[in-house]
């Protein structure tokens, strides 16, 4: 089983790279075996579906980077040090966090809704393995792939794109209409720059979706880690409500999902050309 599958740019004229990490939907064997849930149960952790969003993305000069090993089975958007100890035999809890404490490490011990995935503990032996074969090499190929097009425009903006359940963001009290259909996540300014945020928020607000910044979802681990506006390296986490495109009790699309395809087809393209704009490289240098 590989790590990432990679679509690299027909023509590599845009410094936007597009992320999937948690598109993975081919499960192991051994997770299958050892898992206490039903395969479908195990797939309310995936963002399903958020690769056909990327179909135009290479045409438009963008790469794309898809994680292929389920997010059940290893999560990328997680440090490798986030091992949780409920679930890896000889893991200290010292390092305990509240990612880590709810099931949501880089091994998760849970999937959504909170429901457990195996019966008992794994070794820290497998779990080293994991993050050997699948975690390290997705996140240099990630690293490679932003350092390349620094080198090549000046700048790289990664589009870390999730899906969130739609509970996940509805509001206690208010209209659902106050319900936000993406999130921007800048780690509140850390992980990218102004310059490159308000532009892709507009984008997509000009589709007709609603946006909101950082909340619920300011970014995690990707864009912490590979977010690095002083040198050029900007990382923004993308949230999309799946009840736009996806059946969640089924995992499978919706009745709108051929709809919003097309959608996000233009928003896709809109986004590779925001990569080639000299008006925001030099807003970006001036600053």
């Amino acid at each position: 089983m590989q790590s990432f599958v990679f679509l690299p740019a027909s023509m590599p004229d845009s410094a936007v790279v597009f992320a999937s990490p948690h598109s993975g939907r081919e499960y192991p064997p051994d997770l299958l075996a050892a898992s206490v849930l039903e395969p479908v149960a195990l797939r309310s952790s995936e963002d399903a579906y958020v690769y056909c969003f990327f179909l135009a993305a290479p045409a438009a000069g963008a790469a794309v980077l898809l994680g292929a090993v389920p997010r059940a089975y290893v999560d990328y958007n997680r440090a490798a040090t986030e091992l949780d100890p409920a679930l890896i035999a000889g893991i200290s809890s010292r390092s305990l966090n509240p990612r880590i404490a709810s099931g949501l490490g880089v091994i998760p011990r849970v999937v959504a809704g909170g429901r457990a995935i195996y019966r008992g503990k794994i070794t820290q032996a497998e779990a080293e393995r994991r993050l050997r074969l699948y975690w390290k090499p997705y996140h240099a190929k990630l690293a490679e792939i932003l350092a390349q097009n620094r080198a090549r425009h000046g700048r790289a903006i990664l589009l870390d794109m999730h899906s969130m359940p739609r509970d996940a963001v509805s509001m206690s009290n208010q209209h659902s209409a106050l319900r936000p259909d993406i999130v921007l996540g800048d780690r509140f300014g850390a992980s990218a720059h102004s310059a490159i945020t308000d532009p892709v928020a507009e984008i997509f607000t000009q589709a007709g979706l609603r946006v909101a910044r950082n909340s619920p979802f300011a970014g995690a681990y990707i864009t912490q880690a590979h977010g690095q506006p002083s040198v050029g390296q900007h990382a923004i986490q993308i949230e999309i409500d799946r009840g736009l495109y996806l059946d969640e009790r089924r995992v499978a699309p919706n009745a709108g999902f051929g709809a919003f395809c097309d959608v996000m087809d233009g928003i896709v393209r809109k986004l590779a050309r925001l990569g080639q704009d000299p008006v925001a490289q030099q807003t970006l240098a001036a600053e």
